[in-house]
């Protein structure tokens, strides 16, 4: 993987002044690059330490942990809500029109597939994996994800009566998220107090799966334009620490799929950016030895 050469430096200069709002950057595009065609042998800056800032000091850990009297069917869910709230501000950064092009900045002719790096990400078309643009593939992402938050049976929004108000077997006993997910079949599962269904661990893995797919294209396809040219690397950066910090630390996505990202996840564990507790699911390690 072309991870740069220490030497380079982006084409601009670091931007300098006043971060410019979230909510409109018609400003910034004005000279950006609509049209430029996804190049995946292009230099990637962002696994190098001196362009991966973040914006904000402090331990990621204190917003993922579970806190002890909330149940963790409840707290994942809250999780994936907020990590999908975070993403949505980042993708907007792709998706506003360009007033002179009139197009995103992330479109059909830039981005004609779903890529991060040398890899391409499928969705299935009539049972079948096809490669399909971008935005057409992080549209359906956005589509199917809010439609799993909305969906009531998989995020219960009323109080759920007749269960008794306790922790998952996997919590009780510190089994781990795997061994809980496999036994989803027997009488406790993640989330059942809540009202959770017994796949919402599974769905929740899924989510996060497509969550990190549409942050690794936005790393490998979109790192120099938009985001370091409007000085917003920084704050993509932060979302996506909070996020592996996340992943990790409940098991969510697999090291395998992580893999496009690795240099910088490993960058940002060396600087304990992701704190050590969240490696290799450090919530199930905290339950097995409370």
């Amino acid at each position: 993987m072309n991870n740069g050469s220490p030497g380079q430096s982006p084409a601009p200069q670091s931007p300098h002044g006043h971060v410019p709002n979230a909510q409109s950057f018609a400003s910034n595009h004005s000279a950006i690059e609509t049209t430029a065609v996804y190049d995946p042998d292009a230099p990637k800056y962002f696994f190098q330490e001196k362009y991966a800032p973040l914006n904000v000091k402090g331990n990621f850990l204190t917003l993922c942990a579970c806190p002890k009297n909330v149940e963790l069917g409840e707290w994942l869910a809250h999780q994936i809500v907020e990590q999908n709230r975070l993403l949505q501000a980042m993708l907007k950064v792709i998706q506003e029109v360009n007033s002179h092009t009139g197009l995103p900045i992330c479109n059909e002719t830039s981005c004609p597939t779903m890529s991060a790096g040398r890899l391409t990400y499928t969705w299935l078309v009539d049972s079948q994996a096809a490669k399909i643009s971008a935005p057409k593939f992080i549209n359906r992402v956005e589509k199917w994800i809010v439609s799993k938050i909305h969906d009531p049976v998989m995020f219960p929004t009323e109080k759920v009566t007749g269960v008794p108000d306790t922790f998952a077997l996997s919590e009780a006993t510190g089994a781990s998220a795997a061994d809980a997910a496999a036994n989803a079949g027997g009488e406790d599962w993640i989330g059942k107090s809540s009202g959770f269904p017994r796949t919402f661990y599974k769905d929740c893995q899924g989510i996060m799966k497509q969550m990190f797919r549409c942050y690794a294209h936005l790393y490998h396809a979109h790192w120099l334009n938009p985001f370091w040219h409007i000085n917003k690397h920084d704050i993509l950066n932060m979302c996506f620490v909070h996020f592996v910090t996340v992943a990790k630390y409940y098991k969510l996505v697999s090291d395998k799929e992580m893999e496009p990202m690795q240099p910088l996840i490993d960058l940002f564990i060396k600087q304990q950016r992701i704190p050590p507790e969240a490696l290799n699911g450090g919530h199930w390690g905290q339950q097995s030895s409370s």
